[in-house]
């Protein structure tokens, strides 16, 4: 079987809706077996891909998120950004950026950050006159922080399979992250200017300091987790696990979770973590078989016989990763590009942590774009709305994230600073 024709058949299934990992799988398992590969082969090559120790972070720290998501955290944050904003013109705008800015230190994920910031706020911008597209725009490109912040999922997944420090990527995604709330803050100024008439609500500080102090426990988990890496106390895994047991304690301790919770969130997260998994695991799997044809090899000389210049090697990067984004699930885009880029990165002289951070970015861009943004999909399962819908009220928010990767190739420098001063 020729590259082309397994390609074909990968792209055949995904057009049909057949979920990634299976996609792969497939056209991977009946390419083994017309190449006279063994098919222990391609089983091994399937469980060792998972039996890694830093994967093991990923699903503590799903499993962090899911704890969080049903202790309530998600409305504490609400509660206390609305109080401090509940003033300002478009308030509910800048709210659902700060949310998903404070939510992303626990959660990790662009679909769980939508899924449960988007069933209260879009209702609640609705019920107050917001438009629509602007409504689902707001909190599909704020769920979008999560993955990009730590401790994001797909940082974890980039660095086991760069063999870089998974702390060191944490700490360079900090600045881009805040970025993209400043960024993402400057569209609702911009929006809510053409609407005058949006309600305000009065500023109150006991109503400051009353939420204020809901909210100071459950920021501890970043502290502990974000404190515990860079500071070299723990490693990401073991912060992942004291986190989620921090979290789980809170909800136990505020009363917002229990016992009669803990099978749902063992559930979500296990039935999470088993689809990122049997993705990384297949598309492992399609790696070693373009591998075997070569496939890197070929990228590699028509990069380099392309242009000598890293700038514009990182410009192609960026192109593909948003690209493939729209397609595929970013663990599936990571597992099946890194092995092939980061060597070619490599002779371009390019940072392999500044090469992480923009595939990260430009990947997620991809899951507000048609036609496969799973962003969109949670969207549309939340409200209702047309694929068309959610996609033209995001528009204007992606142009700031597309202008962060620019400034990322052609400056990156500047997410460089902090790994570098914690001297990781």
């Amino acid at each position: 079987m020729s590259v082309l024709v397994l390609c074909l058949l990968i792209a055949g299934l995904l057009v049909i809706r057949v979920p990634v990992a299976f996609a792969f799988f497939g056209p991977c398992f009946l390419y083994m077996m017309t190449s006279d590969q063994s098919v222990g082969l391609a089983l091994r090559l399937v469980s060792n891909s998972t039996a890694s120790f830093p994967l093991l972070a990923v699903p503590l720290f799903i499993l962090l998120g899911s704890i969080a998501n049903q202790a309530g955290i998600a409305d504490r944050l609400f509660d206390f950004a609305l109080a401090l904003l509940g003033r300002v013109r478009g308030s509910l705008g800048y709210v659902s950026v700060g949310v998903s800015l404070g939510f992303s230190w626990m959660s990790g994920s662009a679909v769980a950050d939508a899924a449960a910031l988007g069933k209260v706020e879009i209702p609640a911008m609705l019920r107050a006159g917001y438009s629509r597209p602007f409504a689902l725009g707001v909190v599909g490109s704020s769920s979008l922080i999560a993955p990009v912040m730590p401790p994001s999922i797909p940082a974890v997944i980039y660095a086991g399979l760069a063999g870089i420090s998974t702390g060191a990527l944490f700490a360079a995604s900090v600045v881009p992250a805040f970025l993209m709330a400043v960024g993402l803050c400057l569209v609702v100024f911009l929006w809510v200017r053409r609407m005058p008439d949006l309600p305000r609500t009065e500023f109150s500080w006991s109503r400051v300091a009353s939420t204020g102090r809901r909210v100071i426990a459950p920021l501890g988990a970043p502290v502990i987790i974000l404190g515990g890496i860079l500071g070299g106390f723990v490693t990401p895994t073991e912060a992942a696990a004291v986190g989620a047991l921090y979290m789980l304690l809170l909800g136990f301790g505020l009363r917002t979770l229990h016992l009669r919770d803990l099978p749902k969130v063992f559930v979500e997260a296990a039935l999470t973590t088993g689809s990122i998994m049997l993705i990384v695991a297949s598309a492992n799997l399609l790696g070693y078989v373009l591998a075997r044809e070569r496939v890197p090899q070929e990228i590699s000389q028509w990069m380099l016989g392309l242009t000598s210049d890293p700038t514009v090697f990182l410009l192609l990067v960026f192109a593909m990763s948003m690209v493939l984004g729209t397609a595929l699930d970013a663990i599936a885009v990571l597992t099946l590009t890194v092995p092939i880029l980061l060597p070619i990165a490599a002779q371009y002289d390019v940072d392999p942590i500044a090469l992480g951070v923009l595939m990260i970015l430009s990947q997620m861009i991809g899951l507000l774009t048609p036609p496969v943004g799973t962003v969109i999909f949670v969207l549309q399962a939340i409200t209702k709305a047309r694929m068309a819908e959610v996609f033209w009220g995001s528009l204007p928010f992606l142009v700031p994230l597309s202008l962060l990767c620019f400034g990322i190739i052609f400056w990156p420098d500047v997410i460089l600073y902090l790994p570098e001063r914690l001297g990781l």
